[in-house]
């Protein structure tokens, strides 16, 4: 078994948040140990004991030794207060773990053969849909990762939670559906020049369209079948009608003999 951190910490009397909050005015952090069939206990844990595990990342899903006033044993984070200016953990708690437990916790992903993958090759994009996936693990089987293979993979593939090998004993959580680990996407290059032609070929169909149903014929240019108006003789003007109603001119008198 791979060796752990170890995490000195220090038995506290005091409970609630009035005695938090004094623990953190000496400079230290106030916590809780908890499971194994123990009571709850507070304890202190020193700042810099914390900080340099948390700012890695991953603080939550590492096993670490907890040493309590000399007492040694396998414990994991379960969940961390920070200071919402500073950032800096003000809290922390610890869940005891024995032999045959099984936990549930986020396991990270770490993808692999990136230069074996087609769709990369030719300039595609990783689109990682979960960076972390939560499992049902054995206690004593923790892994720091667990490694997604994208040989193969071209654009448009789809790598899910079924096409990953995981260590034995985890289990995933989420169990009723082969959920979407990452993608390989299209480059942004590559879908304009395939929507600029597109567009091209669009603009030149409604440039040769007929035209509107009503709209008045260019001059010189006779009128569909059916229309009313007869077609101007060659090189002609076409006479035109007398308005509906009018009344004609009158013919002018003859000339006398």
């Amino acid at each position: 078994m791979t060796d752990l951190a170890t995490i000195p910490a220090k038995k506290r009397p005091g409970k609630g948040t009035g005695d938090a909050r004094a623990v953190r005015r000496t400079g230290d952090i106030p916590g809780v140990l908890y499971g194994a069939g123990i009571e709850p206990r507070a304890i202190t844990i020193t700042v810099r004991d914390i900080a340099k595990h948390y700012e890695s990342g991953r603080f939550t899903s590492t096993l670490f030794e907890l040493n309590l006033d000399g007492e040694k044993m396998r414990v994991i984070p379960r969940e961390v207060q920070v200071d919402p200016v500073s950032e800096r953990p003000i809290h922390a708690d610890f869940q005891r773990l024995v032999a045959g437990a099984r936990i549930r916790l986020f396991i990270p992903v770490h993808f692999n053969n990136h230069g074996d993958s087609p769709g990369l090759k030719r300039g595609g994009v990783l689109n990682i849909v979960r960076h972390e996936i939560e499992f049902f693990c054995p206690s004593e089987r923790i892994p720091q990762y667990i490694e997604a293979d994208l040989k193969g993979m071209d654009i448009g593939d789809s790598l899910h939670i079924s096409h990953i090998k995981v260590p034995e004993g985890l289990v995933p959580v989420i169990r009723n559906r082969d959920f979407t680990v990452a993608t390989v996407a299209a480059p942004s290059a590559l879908t304009e020049v395939e929507t600029k032609p597109a567009a091209a070929a669009e603009g030149e169909a409604a440039a040769g369209a007929a035209p509107v149903a009503g709209a008045a014929p260019a001059a010189g240019v006779a009128p569909a079948a059916g229309g009313k108006a007869a077609a101007p003789a060659a090189g002609g003007k076409a006479a035109a009608a007398p308005a509906a109603g009018a009344k004609a001119a009158p013919k002018a008198p003859a000339a006398k003999k």
